[in-house]
Formats: C-alpha cells, sequence, structure tokens
C-alpha cells in the first residue's frame, strides 16, 4: 500500500565484519522512524498511517543463517591464529625448535618413597601407588 511507504535520510557505518550483516543501524536511526526491535521475537515495529507496521523475520531462516556465520567466523579465527603461529615458527631456529626428551627425576631420598592410598574405604584392596620412582608397567 503506498500510504506505508516512507523515505527518510540515514547516515550508518558499514562494517567488515565476517558475519551475515555488514550495515549498523544504531538508535539514531530506529529514533528516526520511531521503530522498536523485538530481538527475542525477531521483530520490527514502527507506526504507519494505518497504525503499527510489524515487520516479522523467519526464525528457522535467521538461526541457520547465524548457524552458519558463527562457523565460518570459528574457521576464520582459527586461520589466522594458525598464520601467526607459522610465523612465528618460522623465526625460530631449528634448535630452539628440538624436542628434548624428558630426564628422569632426580634420585634423593624422599623421592624414592611409595605411598600407597586407599581409594574405597568398604573395599581395603582398592589402593593406588604415588611415587616419584615407579615402574610404568
Amino acid at each position: 500500500m503506498a500510504s506505508n511507504y516512507r523515505v527518510e535520510h540515514i547516515n550508518f557505518y558499514v562494517a567488515n565484519f565476517n558475519t551475515d550483516y555488514h550495515a549498523i543501524h544504531g538508535w539514531l536511526a530506529l529514533a528516526k522512524f520511531m521503530a522498536i526491535p523485538h530481538y527475542a521475537y525477531l521483530v520490527l515495529e514502527m507506526p504507519s498511517l494505518v497504525g503499527v507496521l510489524a515487520l516479522r523475520a523467519n526464525l528457522s531462516i535467521a538461526y541457520a543463517y547465524e548457524t552458519e556465520s558463527l562457523t565460518l567466523t570459528k574457521a576464520t579465527n582459527l586461520s589466522i591464529k594458525m598464520a601467526s603461529v607459522v610465523i612465528e615458527a618460522k623465526k625460530m631456529s631449528a634448535d630452539d625448535m628440538e624436542i628434548l626428551e624428558l630426564e628422569p627425576p632426580h634420585a634423593s631420598a624422599k623421592s624414592k618413597e611409595v605411598k600407597v592410598v586407599g581409594l574405597d574405604l568398604d573395599n581395603p584392596s582398592k589402593t593406588m601407588k604415588n611415587g616419584a620412582h615407579l615402574d610404568p608397567k
């Protein structure tokens, strides 16, 4: 209906986000149209000549776009982090990147002690050994 059309000039910022939404309409744009967003219901209401004009969104489509957007954002963030790790790795020498073998703990009188700890008060046969020099087998 032609009586429901309205043209207003608004300034807004365009942001280069990795999401489906690139234009940010702040409260000034909403105030100019006297619009009220209901985010939980995906409805934007504003007055018109014949009553309240309600712009409704499709919840399943909005959810699908948001899920796709989050997946894309996670993948982009991961690739940025991976690229920074590669850059930092190229700065390191080969000697710094070598993985050293673990040394056995230093021998001392106390470190050779093995403590037996009970695990179940009702069943004394359930125990575990705690100590620095246990046989790994």
